[in-house]
């Protein structure tokens, strides 16, 4: 939990504990309200249009877990990978991958923390996993995806990349590492090393939040050397907007205006680069 989410989450305490009688009433009830926000869908899991499952595909060192949802139509459509937050791949994430494959396009959502059976069900104990993740074994295993979905059956062979927070830094990481990606979407992600960023062949759209000092302290230098490496890319800033904007299960930095312009952005974006 950053320091951001941990005043959210007192402010709320504070808050139910006068409606509750107090701080232990207000804790009981706590997980009721966050099962209740995580649990909110734009598309139903068992919605009849798409064909959803989880899958295995080999990355570095053995399998990585992830959810998959395409269009059911029996074609072949371009494909993208959706990269979670730091608290593993939760519904939230399926359900974004079930919004991407409604557009039109074969979704996997990889489980970072595959290689220690899978995101748990309870967000405390995922947090900590995070930290002993090897970092290039990590990368190595998202970029495996591309291949992947490269040759997958329904796949028309191009691959486009999304991610959010945690998953906006791997999805630059991707960029880099992955020569066959087509674009990539990184929402408000640490930004790739500057002698990295000649190494990026896909086109990228990138999301930046106005109140996200921290991330934003890396946007200068980083597009000086996509300008200089002559990768195609295009930068939003969304004014007023925190860090996390998009998700719209977290009510402490949930921007429902800037989450709808930039995924109106990112579809047409992928549509643009991978069905063109």
């Amino acid at each position: 939990m950053n320091e951001k989410e941990a005043i959210d989450r007192r402010d709320f305490l504070k808050t139910m504990a006068g409606i509750a009688g107090g701080t232990a009433a207000a804790t009981v009830l706590l997980p009721l309200f966050e099962g209740a926000n995580a649990s909110a869908q734009i598309v139903a899991k068992d919605d009849t249009r798409l064909q959803t499952e989880v899958i295995k595909y080999p990355a570095e060192g053995g399998e990585m877990r992830a959810y998959l949802a395409r269009p059911k139509d029996g074609g072949k459509h371009p494909a993208v990978i959706v990269i979670h937050e730091n608290r593993g791949l939760n519904p939230h994430t399926e359900d974004v991958a079930r919004r991407v494959a409604l557009e039109g396009f074969v979704a996997i959502a990889p489980d970072a923390l595959s290689p220690f059976g899978g995101t748990p069900a309870n967000v405390d104990e995922a947090r900590p996993l995070f930290q002993k993740l090897d970092r290039a074994a990590n990368i190595k295993n998202f970029t495996a995806a591309v291949q992947y979905l490269k040759t997958h059956p329904q796949s028309t062979g191009k691959v486009g990349c999304m991610g959010f927070c945690w998953g906006g830094g791997v999805t630059n990481q991707v960029a880099v590492n992955a020569p066959d990606l087509a674009a990539g979407v990184p929402f408000y992600g640490a930004q790739a090393a500057v002698e990295d960023v000649p190494k990026i062949k896909a086109a990228l759209l990138i999301h930046y939040a106005g109140l996200d000092e921290r991330i934003n302290a890396g946007i200068e230098a980083f597009e000086a050397a996509l300008k200089k490496a002559g990768v195609d890319f295009r930068i939003y800033m969304y004014e007023g907007a925190r860090h996390a904007f998009f998700n719209d299960t977290n009510t402490g930095s949930y921007n429902k205006e800037a989450a709808d312009l930039a995924w109106q952005r990112t579809i047409a974006f992928f549509k643009d680069k991978l069905k063109s």
